[in-house]
């Protein structure tokens, strides 16, 4: 019985710790996530203040500039600029395109449609490599070797490796562990990209699971430390009912030792007069 309560609080502590752990872990992502946050916020209003004055030829260069820029991963507001919707069924639509690849694509999507796109400068061919660590990265928390070379068409897992860790991690924009006996990347935080149309119905289903599998976690434990602390005063109890039990026998035994040595008085008292009647008695009578 002991043990299976030990059992059970191990097992309160253990879920009380994780559920602590998980939430020093969200927190630091979270700050993370906010750092990150507010630099794009900086530059990408830059970029729309930029863009209220560009159009046609202007228009273009500045996207140019801004899926170039080494710090620019966000590109949603500048993509809704009423300046840079007018290049639409332009002749300057394919830099629109180019845009919006940025927003949402991959390096594998510009692959596929490089005929209908510019021509990507090395600048910008980082870019969209990092932006597609960024893409897988928000889907799984462990990365193959093998997945990551494929899908950023890099040859050698020394390139690979200098990716992730001088363009990527140094940059902010994921942080993981490189696992080189595995062959994987671990991620531990990415940063988010400009939302696809219909994303934002998705991350609030995964939110709320999220919040119900929190909530659901939360009651376990409270149960447990109900569980816990009722087993405690139970313990209690049966502690105090011992102890008054043990002070009951202390007490009878202190009185029947007592009444014992009461009675062996008496007796060695009795004793001794009917020694003293028994010698008077055999003494010779002296005669008048």
């Amino acid at each position: 019985m002991e043990l299976q309560r030990r059992r059970e609080r191990e097992e309160v502590s253990e879920l009380a710790l994780g559920f602590a752990s998980q939430e020093h872990e969200l927190i630091a992502t979270e700050l993370v996530g906010m750092e990150v946050e507010q630099k794009q916020a900086d530059l990408v209003q830059q970029f729309v203040l930029l863009a209220a004055n560009a159009r046609g030829r202007a228009a273009v260069e500045l996207i140019t500039h801004a899926t170039s820029h080494p710090q620019l991963f966000a590109f949603s507001e500048l993509l809704a600029s009423p300046h840079i919707a007018e290049l639409k069924g332009t002749e300057h639509s394919a830099s629109l395109d180019l845009l919006r690849l940025f927003a949402h694509g991959t390096w594998s999507d510009y692959k596929n449609n490089a005929q209908m796109l510019p021509t990507l400068d090395p600048q910008q061919e980082l870019k969209l490599k990092q932006l597609t660590v960024m893409t897988l990265a928000e889907t799984a928390k462990v990365l193959s070797y093998d997945l990551l070379m494929r899908q950023l068409d890099i040859s050698n897992v020394r390139e690979l490796e200098d990716l992730l860790i001088n363009e990527c991690m140094y940059s902010g924009i994921v942080r993981g562990k490189l696992d080189q006996r595995r062959r994987c990347f671990e991620v531990q935080f990415a940063a988010g990209r400009d939302l696809r149309p219909g994303q934002l119905d998705n991350m609030i289903a995964v939110l709320a699971n999220w919040l119900s599998s929190s909530d659901n976690l939360l009651l376990t434990i409270q149960e447990k430390i109900k569980w816990a602390d009722s087993m405690s005063e139970q313990d209690r109890r049966h502690k105090k009912e011992v102890e008054d039990k043990a002070e009951e026998m202390r007490k009878s035994i202190k009185a029947e030792m007592e009444l014992r040595g009461q009675q062996d008085v008496v007796y060695s008292e009795a004793g001794a007069l009917m020694d003293f009647v028994d010698e008077d008695r055999s003494r010779p009578k002296r005669r008048r």
